[in-house]
């Protein structure tokens, strides 16, 4: 249903249109549950496509989790995860097997060229943030109409995070898929009256089946969110009755049964060294400390969802009187329990990363699409409508920000993404001053319009030519020119996760001295060295007569370190032995 009834048309102003238009769109769109979701899916695509394929790996997480996968299918072994010479024992393996299983898929379409792209790692991601947008829709239908619930999934859509992790080949969109799914079976089962709720067994088979996925993916990660709800349903309803519906006790051995297998085979495997590592250092560290510099105050979250979730926390945002005022009706009740404890508990914890928290973030959405419904959003003219100007903003900033960095690390064509900018932040702009003659659908959809211009600006344009910051991707290309085996190349002290994967998993990450020997062997052979290293590496040379040449020098600006670099690649001169 339409909140607010439009401005009558007038021909004075072109950003009364578009405000005006979109929300017939949605009216169309939701007429059917097919139509809902082709628009949710086709708005998805236009958000998280671009710059999916071209983007270089990203250092350092993407990396990793890519390379071992790499790693597993040259080895076969399915169990065991390793990143380069070491283990890497962080998370479980649910990940791996879904980015194998899309490379092999490659493999079968494109060949073994599949193996070295990125794009094939990230595709589990891909699907995975669709899905966890469609699962919001789906959820969302609990709560409000089809209309009400078309607007949670653009929520979702349109979110910044969602969108970076979507095109990260890691674990976080395919979590969010899951633990999605599991709070749709959940709210189904909880806004069952008392007296009709009956043993589902669809429902318990996707609760159960969402929660064994979420396990697989990052451990113990899918019970927390959904434990921490159920328990603060269970203590406000006095009883956890509303379970009954999933069948608590055979959903449970069904979870086990999916889980247990690779656990166990992990444990033998690795003689237990994972669970000492994965659950004593890298779980409980998270909770103690800042683990690897990620340390933030209590109250990190809270500052950083006003970018991580934009555009859509401005409507999240304008439903917090809402939500007060409505606490103690179940539905709003159950969307509290799925977002405020867990969200407490992650501001406790002492590692703060802006994903941890994504998979409350539909939960947001859709009190925000029920409030909106209930034309219970703040309104125009008050202090929380006024933060739709938060649009222009961050918008304005983030095309200054990355316009000026494109000027200092770029080249190419970047430039073709400032008319996109200008355009995204113009509509912005159009979709604030909205607000107060079309109402909130026409106001958020057009800056949904924005951000995809925006994310094609800056995902699809500026960042793939900003050449500075992709150091591996250009040692890389040297590499392959070359046609040196990743076994003869070695560097130092540059050994980002990246390198390993562009490269080959038998790089050498060496001390300067110990290249200059690798070099002395002789045979197509490569040295990458920093400018801080090349004495000690030239020492060495000397030392050993080596016969040697510079052959290329890479300059760039490291984003993890946040320096600058200079790496001159050298080639060894010497006959093979």
């Amino acid at each position: 249903m339409a909140i607010s009834e439009p401005t009558p048309p007038s021909g004075r102003a072109f950003d009364l249109d578009l405000p005006r238009r979109l929300p017939r769109l949605l009216d169309r769109a939701a007429t059917r549950h097919a139509h809902a979701c082709l628009l949710l899916v086709i708005v998805a695509l236009f958000a998280f496509l671009p710059g999916f394929f071209s983007l270089s790996p990203i250092d350092r997480d993407e990396a990793r989790f890519a390379q071992a996968t790499k790693q597993m299918l040259e080895s076969g072994n399915y169990v065991d995860i390793r990143f380069h010479v070491q283990v890497r024992y962080k998370k479980p393996v649910g990940i791996h097997w879904l980015q194998a299983a899309s490379v092999k898929l490659g493999e079968a379409v494109v060949g073994p060229s599949a193996r070295t792209s990125i794009a094939f790692y990230r595709l589990p991601s891909l699907i995975g943030a669709i899905g966890a947008v469609l699962l919001t829709y789906w959820t969302a239908l609990v709560f409000v109409s089809r209309r009400g619930a078309l607007i949670a999934g653009l929520l979702m859509a349109s979110c910044v995070l969602l969108g970076v992790e979507a095109r990260l080949a890691k674990t976080d969109a395919v979590l969010l898929f899951t633990i999605v799914a599991a709070f749709g079976a959940l709210a189904r089962a909880y806004l069952q009256p008392a007296g009709a709720r009956m043993s589902d067994f669809k429902l318990a088979a996707i609760f159960w089946t969402a929660m064994a996925g979420g396990i697989l993916i990052k451990g113990p990660m899918a019970p927390l969110f959904v434990g921490l709800a159920v328990l603060a349903l269970a203590i406000t309803e006095r009883s956890g009755r509303f379970l009954k519906p999933l069948k608590p006790l055979p959903g449970l051995l069904w979870c086990l049964l999916l889980v247990l297998p690779w656990f166990i085979a992990i444990y033998y495997v690795t003689n237990g060294a994972f669970y000492q590592l994965a659950v004593g250092v890298d779980m409980l560290g998270k909770v103690t400390e800042g683990q690897e510099g990620h340390w933030g105050p209590p109250g990190t979250y809270l500052l950083a969802v006003w970018g991580t979730f934009w555009p859509s926390v401005v409507l999240a945002a304008m439903a917090v009187p809402f939500a007060w005022r409505a606490r103690r009706e179940p539905a709003v009740r159950f969307l509290l329990a799925w977002v405020v404890p867990t969200w407490i508990a992650f501001e406790i914890a002492a590692t703060k990363l802006p994903h941890y928290v994504l998979p409350l973030y539909p939960g947001l959405a859709i009190l925000a699409a029920l409030a909106l419904e209930r034309n219970a959003l703040a309104k125009a003219g008050s202090r929380l409508a006024g933060l739709v100007w938060l649009w222009s903003v961050m918008a304005g900033l983030l095309a200054v920000a990355l316009g000026g960095a494109y000027l200092w690390l770029g080249s190419g064509f970047g430039v073709l993404a400032w008319p996109l900018l200008l355009v995204a932040v113009g509509l912005a702009v159009i979709a604030a001053r909205a607000l107060p003659r079309t109402g909130v659908e026409g106001a958020f959809l057009t800056m949904v319009v924005a951000a995809l211009f925006l994310y094609f600006a800056v995902y699809q344009v500026l960042l793939p030519q900003m050449r500075a910051v992709w150091i591996s991707e250009r040692l890389a290309a040297i590499a392959a020119e070359t046609g040196c085996p990743a076994e003869n190349i070695a560097s130092v002290p540059y050994q980002e996760p990246s390198l390993v994967f562009l490269v080959g998993t038998r790089i050498n990450y060496i001390a300067p001295t110990e290249a200059a020997d690798l070099l002395k062997k002789g045979g197509c052979a490569l040295a990458f060295i920093d400018r801080k290293m090349q004495p000690l590496f030239e020492k060495r040379a000397a030392e050993l007569n080596l016969k040697y040449s510079a052959i290329a020098t890479v300059d760039g600006f490291t984003y993890n370190g946040g320096r600058p670099v200079s790496i001159t690649v050298y080639r060894s001169q010497e006959p093979a032995q």
